[in-house]
């Protein structure tokens, strides 16, 4: 069904601390696009089909603009230790795993239909090294309906013998068959995905640099997480300033090549700029962040200076794919940020939060996470009515709190690019 109208509490933003309700409202669906969120429904309309949600409150599709699909079987095991330790201890152990297409198999059906109950419509996720299981990983997301990017992994040092590529031309060759393969995919798209400097030897970023020029591919990569792989990236990388000159030498941050970069906790000011000026978008991932002691990001500032920023489960140093998490440690991590160490910038508010889960990470798929004429129509129906109140709540409150309850069980319908494709 290309056209019709959602009638429900509608909750969208417009802009970072802007959240707009609309109390028994309409959106309407005109082919894949919304066209517009309306007190009364317009007469033009009223011939569309109509989704009656009641008092159910209808938002914007989320955006996860960063998780692992291959680590989501470990997810909440290992969090006592630090990234470089938790990749060696429990991440390459998993990940080698995907050379097993059997394993693979059952592993990504488990990860393909979570990912589909869930509020998120759009994502940006990396597969392992191993050519086929990617395959596999994006054709089962393709039938789901999401959308996505899914990148092939690179990695051709520092790693495991086990999970480390024989060469950077044999890792360039099969990125290339493996991006040749993947255009068979409608829904899901590939992602060009050096897992971070410290695994990728210059001779491979050249190489993929390369592809991405000849493809037009966006990049998804990690970033200043964690303060000894920053000092170790100095070492691997005579000459640079900081940690995203290693990937802007190879014209892979930003600019003319859509960027995501996880985590970004210590950026300095002259990486911040450099990210601002070449609208690198930054995938904000609280928990994982939290878990992995990798520390606090400057989110606020990053917002107060114009950065793209949206949210990452970051599966599985996070321990869900639920954005609603996602969210509500955002705020709770920057009233630590806040309160602790730095009181220069206030804490997120819900509003920001919401706005981050929606138009600020859906930006990087272009107009998509908002309720705005023109917008692709992602759509998801949550039905709050399992928790129980005595008071009168509004419908910004009531969703509040299911951010902060972080239940995905509340997901009544949810839309993608117009199409239904899942409800109770």
């Amino acid at each position: 069904m290309k056209n019709y109208v959602i009638k429900g509490n509608i909750c969208f933003s417009k802009a970072g601390n802007e959240l707009c309700t609309v109390e028994n409202g309409y959106v309407v669906c005109k082919n894949g696009q919304c066209a517009g969120v309306y007190e009364d429904l317009p007469e033009e309309y009223e011939a569309f089909p109509c989704y009656n949600y009641e008092d159910h409150i209808i938002i914007p599709g989320f955006t996860d603009l960063h998780a692992h699909a291959p680590q989501y079987p470990f997810r909440g095991l290992g969090m006592d230790l630090e990234l470089i330790d938790w990749l060696n201890t429990h991440t390459f152990v998993e990940e080698a795993k995907y050379a097993d297409m059997e394993y693979a198999d059952r592993a990504y059906d488990i990860f393909a239909e979570d990912l589909k109950n869930s509020a998120t419509t759009r994502a940006c996720i990396f597969g392992t090294i191993h050519k086929e299981a990617t395959l596999l990983l994006m054709d089962k997301l393709e039938k789901t309906g999401i959308r996505a990017y899914v990148g092939k992994v690179n990695m051709d040092r520092n790693s495991p013998e086990y999970l480390c590529e024989d060469s950077a031309e044999q890792s360039a060759a099969d990125t290339e068959e493996w991006l040749v393969e993947s255009k068979r995919f409608v829904n899901v798209k590939p992602i060009l995905t050096p897992r971070f400097t410290p695994s990728c030897t210059d001779e491979l970023l050249e190489k993929l640099s390369g592809l991405q020029k000849k493809y037009h591919l966006p990049v998804q990569s990690h970033l200043s997480e964690n303060l000894g792989e920053i000092e170790w990236v100095k070492e691997l990388c005579p000459g640079t300033e900081f940690y995203g000159e290693s990937y802007d030498r190879y014209d892979m941050f930003g600019n003319s090549c859509p960027t995501i970069m996880a985590h970004c906790v210590h950026s300095g000011e002259a990486e911040m700029e450099m990210m601002r000026k070449q609208k690198v978008f930054i995938a904000h991932c609280p928990e994982s962040n939290a878990n992995l002691s990798s520390g606090v990001a400057p989110v606020k500032t990053y917002l107060e200076k114009g950065m793209k920023v949206g949210l990452g489960t970051d599966i599985a140093a996070g321990s869900s794919l639920s954005i609603f998490k996602a969210m509500a440690m955002a705020v709770q991590c920057s009233k630590l940020r806040w309160r602790l160490y730095d009181q220069s910038a206030a804490p997120l508010t819900v509003e920001e939060v919401f706005y981050l889960a929606t138009k600020g990470g859906g930006e990087f798929f272009g107009k998509v996470g908002s309720f705005e004429e023109g917008y692709e129509f992602d759509a998801v129906v949550l039905d709050d009515s399992s928790i129980k109140h005595p008071q009168e709540l509004s419908v910004k409150e009531r969703l509040e709190r299911i951010i902060y309850l972080a239940d995905d069980r509340n997901i009544a319908a949810k839309f993608v690019s117009g199409k239904e494709i899942f409800k109770k």
